[in-house]
């Protein structure tokens, strides 16, 4: 359990810094009573998602295992072939400062901003927000789904037999990141999309500092599962696409359009 005493102190900080530099500090003055309107808004968003997570982590832990023996192949080879040693390539030039950097974003900054920023579309009732994350993340899994079921991609450096930058940098802390997922749940690449997703949600609060820190969020994941050789380039294409197509989705048929875009605190 040594990586818990890494990632729950990081996660502390970084959200006391959250708390500090970008929650608004009008926010601490909406008087309590009326954040039981603002719960019974956001509650039932917030149920969809975490009924989302739970059907995740049964895929994961549960029938992915169960349909890759079902299909009985494996479709990285051909990946690979039409990809070559590109991502590999990464593998082999990394160096300290960089492989701590981009794990940081990988397991450190990304998931806080996927739970952080809920809750503040919750403290600051960015309710067009919060309907748009949670319209466009049922969505976003609703189409991976099918992919990691039936069209199983193993991760670079599995499928070379190479290094886990991970546990290089944080030992034993895939023991909990393969709870969460699989080795071969890689296209499309739900990091790449649901990065994506937060900067898209966070654009529409106008918090400028939490839009900058989402968009870095969402080049240097990028980057990232390409660096640390875990996704393929296919992956992060279709991730891309994945998330580009289902927002204009959610903006071509209206989904979220609501004119009370919350307390204007900021």
């Amino acid at each position: 359990m040594s990586w818990l005493m890494i990632l729950a102190p990081l996660h502390i900080v970084l959200f006391v810094l959250a708390l500090i530099f970008i929650v608004p500090k009008t926010t601490w003055k909406t008087p309590r009573v009326k954040y039981n309107k603002i719960l019974r808004y956001h509650l039932p968003f917030l149920g969809i998602i975490i009924l989302v997570v739970i059907v995740h982590l049964i895929e994961v832990n549960i029938i992915d295992a169960f349909t890759t023996s079902l299909i009985g192949s494996d479709m990285t080879p051909t990946i690979h072939f039409i990809e070559d040693g590109v991502v590999q390539w990464f593998s082999t030039q990394w160096t300290p400062p960089l492989l701590y950097f981009f794990v940081f974003i990988y397991i450190g900054l990304y998931p806080f901003l996927l739970w952080f920023s809920l809750l503040y579309f919750i403290l600051v009732n960015e309710k067009k927000a919060m309907m748009n994350f949670t319209y466009a993340f049922v969505a976003i899994y609703a189409i991976a789904l099918p992919f990691y079921l039936f069209l199983p991609i193993t991760n670079v450096y599995t499928y070379y037999g190479g290094t886990s930058a991970l546990d290089t940098v944080i030992p034993t802390v895939e023991q909990f990141f393969y709870a969460t997922t699989t080795n071969n749940n890689c296209l499309p690449s739900l990091h790449v999309a649901l990065s994506l997703l937060v900067a898209q949600t966070v654009s529409l609060t106008k918090n400028k500092r939490f839009i900058a820190l989402a968009y870095f969020c969402a080049v240097s994941v990028i980057c990232a599962v390409i660096y640390l050789a875990i996704h393929w380039i296919t992956d992060v294409i279709a991730g891309v696409l994945l998330a580009f197509g289902v927002f204009y989705l959610i903006k071509r048929l209206h989904i979220g359009d609501i004119h009370d875009s919350g307390i204007k605190t900021h």
